[in-house]
């Protein structure tokens, strides 16, 4: 357990709270995101996972976080830091990630896209596709020369289901599975059927198109609280990683750690 960092991922539905190191993670958890809980709420939150997996806050090097709800970003970093005593970084301006981002508006890219594809090019053959499925569904496209040039955004299908049944009075709330035939026999199963197939070949579309545009091959990865669902019932070959942001929030703290380490060094 040497050098284990707390990583917590603030994502609009819920909140990734995880601990790693350089050889392994030894855990990934989800609580929800609620935007009006207090630092101490999420302090306890922090304190009560870390228990249940045994981890003292003492033996943890640091912590980092990665936000796409700024509104709770700084109580998430006190609550950390409460629990740790030691700094806490966030992933934002003045935070080294080693990526080129060849964006119209490079600091306009969400936090969590950053990380992402940070952990891809640590990991995987470029180019890459990194599709994050959750809320909102995000493309990024690195390049072969380890560029970011761009992606896609689009509903997540939790989205989509909620329009769907709130605009539809006789259609119930349903749970994300896929029906055991894609022919639905009853409206339940025509919905999930629905969502579930339509995201998948949307995937393997965005794909085929993402692919001509680079003119070849790329690595497709998916990450994300829904990905799980979604990828198994798509024709392309998609690598899952569940930890693919955890990653990518150790590398970054890893870099900025050295940097600041020679800064002292050099004190």
């Amino acid at each position: 357990m040497r050098n284990m960092i707390l990583a917590i991922d603030i994502g609009n539905t819920n909140i990734v709270v995880g601990c790693i190191d350089k050889e392994k993670i030894y855990f990934t958890e989800r609580i929800s995101t609620i935007r009006t809980k207090t630092e101490l709420e999420y302090a306890i939150d922090i304190k009560m996972v870390l228990d249940i997996h045994g981890i003292k806050p003492e033996k943890l090097e640091g912590a980092i976080i990665s936000s796409v709800v700024p509104q709770i970003t700084y109580v998430v970093k006190e609550a950390a830091e409460k629990i740790l005593k030691k700094e806490t970084l966030v992933i934002g301006p003045g935070v080294k990630n080693g990526l080129n981002i060849l964006m119209d508006n490079p600091a306009q890219l969400g936090s969590d896209l950053v990380v992402n594809a940070v952990a891809g090019i640590a990991e995987y053959p470029v180019p890459l596709l990194i599709l994050d499925l959750g809320t909102a569904n995000t493309v990024s496209v690195i390049d072969k020369n380890k560029n970011y040039i761009g992606g896609m955004i689009y509903p997540g299908i939790g989205v989509s289901l909620d329009s769907l049944t709130a605009r539809a009075s006789q259609l119930g709330g349903i749970g994300i599975e896929a029906p055991e035939n894609i022919i639905g026999k009853n409206t339940v199963e025509c919905m999930k059927s629905g969502i579930i197939y339509s995201s998948a070949a949307a995937i393997d579309g965005i794909i085929d198109r993402l692919q001509d545009e680079l003119e070849g091959e790329a690595t497709v990865i998916a990450t994300g609280g829904l990905a799980k669902k979604i990828v198994p019932h798509c024709k392309r070959e998609i690598i899952l990683d569940d930890d693919l942001l955890l990653k990518g929030l150790a590398v970054i703290y890893r870099k900025n750690r050295k940097v600041q380490k020679s800064r002292e060094e050099k004190r």
